[in-house]
């Protein structure tokens, strides 16, 4: 009895015991869906969809990859205000963030008359000292105000050729406003002319950078022209202009379909400029035009306000009332018409009196023909030696009776013509005036015709037939750089190069050669020049490595000092190497002491397609060899050996 009493209350514990372990984890587990649920929907509600909540009896596990470390803490914060900050158990990781790219380098150049300003971002491996020493060059004494930054990020493969162009090109540019670019330069610019705009661009656009953009923008005035002309001739050859000038586009269109539909048979520029009495030029211009059209042909001259029309020969009495009536009405106010109906010709057996002028390709130039009196003939030969000067000229001319009146006008206008030429011929009659020739100017025709209606006046009838070749042209006739370095070769060949001995000072005696070699620079432009100097192998090679590169850079300041423009040019020192001659012998170290200049042409990267023999004949440099001699016939790097070995200087003394 008694055991079954304690057995029975032993059950009722074990029962109780269960029951209350069950109640007990059903109780936590509750918590635990609850407290996960709660936290899970603050995390979606504050926006932390990202997170993963988990329960742990009464711990609230967080995973997933945070955007940010402060996205992290909100979330950590969110879970902590639903449950016991304690229970919260933090499992996140953050997301690995990219690489801040690097920053875009960039540098604006703006140089004026009043200094030169740089502002932007420089990579920290580029040499700011050296581009701050070349900008202090070019603005000549003028202020820098340099505004740049530089960062410490890798420097853009393309960098140092874009930078280098552009401060070649501001070193040509004085008024202009440069951008740089890891690939791109580009160019803002105010030029003088119109010559000086097609020059610098034709400079610029030699030895651009490989893989670098170049977007070029020059602008230059508009020529100024007084009187403001325009002259058009219609005969039975057809339609031509001897000067065409217009103030805008659109009266240049004007003016060119009003001539095309009275019989232009020749392709015409018209000058855009200024100077225009009036902005109804063009319908003024087209007007006059059509009324010569309509008499048959003529010639019509606008100068400024004053419209001057010349009828044919023969042209009706009637047909020319009507045409020069019209015209007079149609024209704007500000214009007066003056015309004029030659009378029909007469034969004659004698033939009119004659003065011609000629200039020959090489120069010469010769005076033919009638004078009206020996004064005349002085003033026209002094005026031809002032145009022409005296060594070329040759005086053919003779005192004539009975010459027309203004003979000495037409004569002196005939020869100042001529000057516009680079040959031709000028032939003065009574009548008329004949100029055949070629030029370099491409207005010289518009030239030409101003000259003779100013000083003969607008009556006066000419036939001009000039033709532009670009040969001749001082501008388009740039040499190419190899033809520049051969004109080098052709100056130094008689002269050369001689330094004090011991010393990179440049000997007065050939300061003339230096100032020949400016002269050809200047006049080709924008090219990538190498000045080399060399030694014989007598003395230390060190000192004569030294003595070399100084001599080069003497002869780099030199040019500079001359106004050349150095900013592609590079000077190097080689010393003893590469000899040209024997070193045991005088002669042999006088011809290894000297100069050399070369281009600097980029080496192409070859194609597979490419055959050895384009492979053979690609030639980086042009070398032009200059010897550098001191007067005295002993090298300067003699004087470097006695310094370095008094011993070999003695045995060679003695």
């Amino acid at each position: 009895m008694r055991l079954s009493a304690i057995l029975l209350r032993i059950v009722v514990f074990a029962i109780a015991g269960f029951g209350s372990v069950v109640a007990a984890r059903s109780a936590v587990a509750t918590m635990e869906d609850r407290s996960v649920i709660a936290v899970r929907e603050t995390l979606i509600d504050q926006g932390h969809d990202w997170v993963s909540v988990l329960g742990d009896g009464l711990q609230v596990i967080l995973e997933g990859e945070a955007p940010s470390e402060a996205a992290r803490f909100r979330a950590i914060s969110a879970a902590g205000s639903m449950v016991d900050a304690s229970r919260v158990i933090d499992s996140m990781s953050i997301v690995e963030s990219d690489k801040i790219a690097p920053p875009e380098f960039a540098v604006e150049i703006l140089r004026n008359d009043r200094g030169v300003s740089l502002i932007g971002l420089l990579p920290a491996a580029a040499d700011r000292r050296d581009l701050e020493k070349e900008i202090e060059n070019i603005a000549d004494g003028l202020p820098v105000t340099d505004l740049m930054d530089v960062a410490d990020y890798p420097m853009p493969e393309t960098w140092l050729d874009a930078m280098s162009y552009a401060v070649r090109a501001l070193e040509l540019l004085p008024r202009s406003k440069i951008s740089v670019g890891p690939n791109r330069v580009a160019i803002s610019a105010i030029a003088d002319t119109e010559q000086q705009k097609v020059q610098w661009e034709r400079s610029l656009a030699r030895n651009t950078p490989e893989n670098v953009v170049l977007d070029v923008d020059i602008s230059a005035p508009r020529p100024v022209i007084s009187p403001f002309t325009t002259r058009f001739t219609l005969d039975g050859e057809g339609g031509r202009f001897y000067a065409c000038a217009a103030d805008t586009e659109a009266a240049r269109d004007v003016i060119l379909a009003a001539a095309a539909a009275a019989g232009l048979t020749e392709e015409t520029e018209c000058t855009i400029a200024l100077g225009t009495p009036s902005r109804t030029w063009g319908d003024a211009a087209s007007l006059a035009i059509e009324a010569i059209s309509q008499m048959g042909g003529g010639t019509v001259t606008l100068s400024d306000t004053d419209v001057t029309l010349v009828a044919l020969p023969g042209t009706e009495q009637e047909v020319f009332d009507n045409a020069v009536g019209e015209l007079e009405n149609a024209l704007p106010e500000v214009f007066a018409v003056s015309a004029e109906l030659p009378p029909s010709p007469n034969a004659t057996t004698e033939g009119p009196p004659r003065f011609t002028a000629t200039r020959s390709p090489e120069g010469a130039v010769q005076l033919r023909g009638r004078v009206p009196d020996d004064m005349t003939n002085t003033i026209a030969e002094n005026y031809a030696v002032a145009k022409f000067g005296k060594r070329d000229l040759t005086l053919g001319t003779r005192v004539a009776e009975g010459l027309p009146a203004g003979w000495s006008v037409r004569v002196l206008a005939g020869i100042e013509a001529l000057s516009e030429l680079s040959n031709g011929s000028v032939i003065v009659e009574p009548d008329t005036i004949q100029i055949r020739g070629n030029t370099g100017n491409q207005t010289a025709s518009d030239d030409i015709s101003r000259l003779l209606i100013e000083k003969l006046g607008q009556a006066a009838s000419f036939d001009i037939d000039v033709t532009y070749v670009k040969q001749l042209d001082p501008i388009a006739g740039l040499p190419s750089p190899e033809e520049c370095l051969e004109q080098i070769t052709e100056v130094t060949q008689s002269s050369k190069i001689t330094f004090d001995p011991s010393s990179a000072d440049i000997t007065a005696a050939t300061q003339p050669v230096v100032d020949q070699i400016a002269d050809i620079l200047r006049r080709c432009g924008d090219l990538r020049i190498r000045i080399a100097g060399y030694t014989d192998s007598q003395g230390r090679e060190v000192m004569n490595q030294q003595l070399s590169q100084d001599r080069a850079e003497a002869v780099l300041s030199a040019l500079r000092a001359r106004r050349v423009p150095v900013g592609s040019f590079e000077a190097l020192g080689f010393g003893e190497e590469n000899p040209i001659a024997d070193n045991d012998t005088d002669a042999g170290r006088e011809a290894n002491r000297r100069i050399e200049f070369s281009l600097i042409v980029p080496e192409p990267i070859p194609e597979e397609t490419t055959t050895l023999e384009e492979l053979a004949a690609e030639d980086p440099m042009v070398p032009v060899q200059e010897e550098e001699t001191p007067a005295d016939g002993d090298g300067a790097s003699d004087d470097a050996s006695d310094e370095a070995d008094p011993e070999a200087a003695t045995a060679e003394d003695e």
